[in-house]
């Protein structure tokens, strides 16, 4: 399976180390395993884990580099983050980034904790709503989160320097009023979009 992530992302131009593709090939491992009994995602199929759930994470990279954000040592916030996306992804890829993963659902959060210890990486699980969290991060990410109405006041005002928003192949024109967009494309799916806000 190593080999099979590798060309996966190399496909989409993110090369992963052996480490890296270790990492994401226990955790990938580990969220089937898991997902018969506590239903973390809706995909099933190990090779639509690895496309739609980490390499659609790591997507994030290419709007990094278009707008020159430097993100090296930065605390990233994951919102909502089910079972670790975008930020576990985002973690592995990158390396040099803090996380702190919000999610307020208990079984979510044990596999947070859980897959922590297995890919040995280092972030924080804070197992509440994000709307009591009371506290900054540099950068807020959030994927699958709701209407993106009802969410980017509590991503900005979890943030102190960017908000990143991955909305899919969805993107509305009153949205761009004040967030403005990176459109990704990935072989896999029809263009998608990532919109962002420097505060």
């Amino acid at each position: 399976m190593l080999e099979k992530i590798k060309k996966l992302f190399e496909k989409e131009g993110f090369l992963l180390d052996d480490e890296q593709a270790k990492k994401f090939n226990v955790y990938l491992q580990e969220l089937l395993k898991w997902n018969k009994v506590h239903n973390l995602t809706a995909i099933r199929e190990p090779e639509e884990v690895i496309k739609r759930h980490f390499i659609d994470s790591v997507s994030l990279v290419r709007c990094f580099e278009s707008i020159n954000f430097e993100w090296k040592g930065k605390h990233f916030v994951d919102v909502g983050s089910g079972a670790g996306f975008p930020g576990i992804p985002l973690k592995i890829y990158l390396k040099d980034i803090k996380l702190t993963l919000v999610e307020a659902v208990s079984k979510k959060c044990a596999f947070l904790e859980y897959i922590k210890v297995k890919v040995n990486e280092d972030y924080e699980v804070v197992c509440e709503r994000a709307e009591k969290l009371n506290r900054k991060f540099d950068v807020s990410v959030a994927r699958a989160l709701g209407k993106f109405e009802d969410v980017k006041e509590l991503m900005e005002s979890l943030a102190d320097e960017y908000v990143f928003i991955l909305k899919g192949s969805q993107l509305k024109g009153e949205w761009l009023k004040d967030y403005n967009f990176c459109k990704v494309s990935l072989s896999f799916v029809s263009e998608s979009y990532i919109l962002w806000k420097k505060l």
